[in-house]
């Protein structure tokens, strides 16, 4: 049984997008509940049930996926699993193929059963399908159900593209990734882009949100830049750019740019954050 002082918590740990299920650390219950005067004979029945909001994984065509994930450990396995290795294994999905949800929910479940030595619950649920929705998006068109294939994860620009016609519209994507600049730690967020002129060509804009996916950036920043993209490649009469990035220590940043002057943001907080 490893050391508490062997975990990554509290140590300067790199985020690895590659699937690595060695990153996840047990911590034995028992010591704990010898303290209470606990035996093997609990007086209680239980569960622990986590929710990741920050589940994502590509899909065989290297579009990436997201879900919000439930987690039940019952509180009779003899392992907990330490938090921030937790996060780290589930961080290392990020860049990883698989086929389905389905392969991707029997993947968690065969690996935190291995770790906390009992049978542990997985149920993936789509953003759109969670009873957890907390969500004002109604009024925008979600791109992420277009079935494109994906070969860049570093800003392109040169992939945003013109259709015929003229239109306004709204439009969502919750697949928008970046990286901090400092710490490296994976940033999520959903983004909304309004817009009145030329139609942009919808298959090519959800490939440039998603070629963000391994920038380092600091939010308002990529927002700015993909302002700035849209504004050069695509010019629109007019044009709005809200992203809503998941919250850190109690903050949530989201970033809200238009060209047009007093133009307030209409969504409010979403899912994941």
């Amino acid at each position: 049984m490893p050391s508490l002082d062997s975990s990554p918590l509290g140590q300067k740990t790199a985020y690895i997008s590659q699937y690595q299920p060695s990153l996840l650390f047990p911590i034995a219950r028992q010591e704990s509940r010898e303290q209470l005067g606990l035996g093997v004979d609990l007086p209680f029945y239980g569960v622990d049930i986590w929710t990741g909001y920050e589940l994502s994984w590509l899909n065989a065509l290297g579009k990436p996926q997201v879900a919000v994930a439930e987690f039940a450990i019952p509180c009779s396995s003899p392992f907990i699993i330490e938090s921030k290795s937790f996060k780290l294994y589930l961080n290392s999905l990020n860049q990883t193929r698989f086929n389905s949800f389905a392969e991707v929910e029997a993947c968690l479940v065969r690996d935190l059963s291995q770790v906390a030595g009992a049978a542990v619950g997985v149920d993936l649920q789509s953003l759109e399908e969670s009873a957890l929705l907390i969500s004002r998006a109604e009024e925008s068109h979600c791109l992420d159900e277009l079935n494109i294939d994906v070969a860049s994860y570093h800003p392109q620009p040169s992939l945003l593209t013109l259709d015929h016609g003229e239109v306004s519209e709204k439009l969502c994507s919750h697949l928008l990734k970046t990286n901090c600049p400092v710490t490296g730690q994976p940033d999520w967020a959903s983004l909304f882009i309004g817009y009145t002129g030329q139609k942009i060509n919808h298959e090519n804009l959800l490939r440039y949100i998603i070629s963000f996916r391994e920038h380092q950036d600091f939010h308002e920043h990529c927002v700015e830049r993909i302002f700035t993209d849209i504004l050069q490649r695509c010019q629109p009469q007019s044009l709005t750019v809200y992203a809503r990035y998941t919250r850190r220590g109690g903050l949530d940043i989201n970033p809200f740019r238009s060209s047009e002057q007093g133009n307030v943001p209409e969504i409010g907080r979403i899912l994941r954050q």
